[in-house]
């Protein structure tokens, strides 16, 4: 007996879904209506020669599918028309996007909670989409107190005062368990395709990207049409001008030039969706620490992009999170312990420019 009404309780809740009040709340029940994974993009190989089955061992006549993405989706009852995308940064894989180093929610749960299909994946060579067309040698990498320090949580062994990041020792050794190796060569147009053939598969849809993820997306938003905005946490490089325009030399600690100059054609192509673009906190005035004023090359000049392409018609907003009131956020503000509070500042962007309906 009491199973029963507790499934049809359920199947109240399936029918008529949860309003936006309750389905923000914490504790509040979360229904999925659908929830599935897939590999989209990539490539097949086929090795020259004729496959033997007896000696099957050997390459020959034999395929590699590869430099493809994984996807995992979730779609709740009474989905809102645009989906969410997410793009993860550097080093890293759809983790980014889950659960929090602390053990809160993420960006996927807060926001299937708003009513939005997430879709989160892992870039080609990244992760759960490992299989790589070409060949790199991995090495363990003594690195972590350097992303540490790049990541904004402090200089190492100190945090920054103030710094939304859980000081405990368990935050810190999940933080550095979601950084990932690359499993093919580096190669920014190959995730783009990948994304692309994502978007080309799921329809229009809104982009979410980070870090290296923010390149990507620039590169990914030429070859499809179905993206329909794009809001971008610290993204890291690939901001396209348009030719001649480009007066920075901003590079990176790398030496890489930050801006990029395409086409006038291809940059017409950023004028045409809104883009929001978000920066957290203690980024320094001068050079004295490299590794954190590289994001304030990046911050400086995603202002100056921003102003080029509104002054062609674009729709482009860059968010300084202190200049708003908001303090110690780290390179990743979606994951830190105010992500509801970010999540907010995102909502209302979506809100304004109708993409929640």
């Amino acid at each position: 007996m009491i199973k029963n009404v507790v499934l049809f309780l359920l199947g109240i809740v399936l029918l008529t879904g949860c309003n936006e009040k309750e389905s923000n709340k914490e504790d509040s029940l979360l229904v999925i209506a659908s929830q599935g994974s897939f590999m989209v993009g990539g490539k097949v190989l086929t090795h020259p020669g004729t496959f033997d089955p007896v000696n099957n061992f050997i390459p020959d006549g034999q395929t590699l599918h590869g430099d493809h993405a994984y996807v995992f989706y979730q779609t709740p009852v009474n989905a809102r028309t645009y989906p969410l995308v997410f793009a993860h940064g550097f080093g890293q894989f759809s983790k980014t996007w889950e659960t929090t180093p602390d053990g809160r929610e993420g960006f996927q749960n807060i926001f299937l909670r708003r009513g939005f299909t997430t879709y989160i994946a892992d870039q080609p060579r990244r992760g759960r989409a490992g299989r790589s067309t070409e060949a790199i040698t991995i090495t363990p990498a003594f690195d972590e107190q350097l992303w540490f320090n790049r990541f904004r949580v402090g200089i190492w062994p100190d945090y920054f005062e103030g710094v939304q990041f859980d000081r405990s020792e368990a935050t810190l050794n999940q933080y550095y368990r979601q950084i990932t190796p690359n499993t093919g060569p580096f190669d920014i147009d190959l995730y783009a395709e990948a994304y692309a053939a994502l978007f080309d598969k799921i329809g229009p849809s809104i982009l979410i990207s980070h870090s290296q993820g923010g390149n990507v997306g620039w590169r990914t938003l030429l070859k499809t049409k179905n993206i329909k905005a794009i809001a971008s946490y610290e993204p890291g490089g690939g901001l396209p001008f348009p030719e001649g325009t480009v007066t920075s030399d901003a590079r990176t600690l790398n030496g890489k030039r930050e801006a990029e100059e395409v086409p006038m054609e291809e940059f017409m192509e950023y004028t045409q969706i809104p883009i929001i673009i978000y920066f957290g906190d203690n980024l320094p005035e001068t050079d004295e620490r490299p590794e954190l004023f590289e994001w304030t090359i990046r911050l400086r000049l995603a202002k100056e992009w921003a102003e080029v392409v509104n002054s062609y018609g674009g729709d482009v907003t860059v968010v300084h999170l202190p200049e708003t009131g908001i303090y110690g956020n780290t390179h990743f503000p979606f994951s830190d312990l105010n992500n509801k509070e970010i999540a907010d500042l995102l909502s209302a962007w979506l809100k304004e420019k109708k993409l929640d309906e």
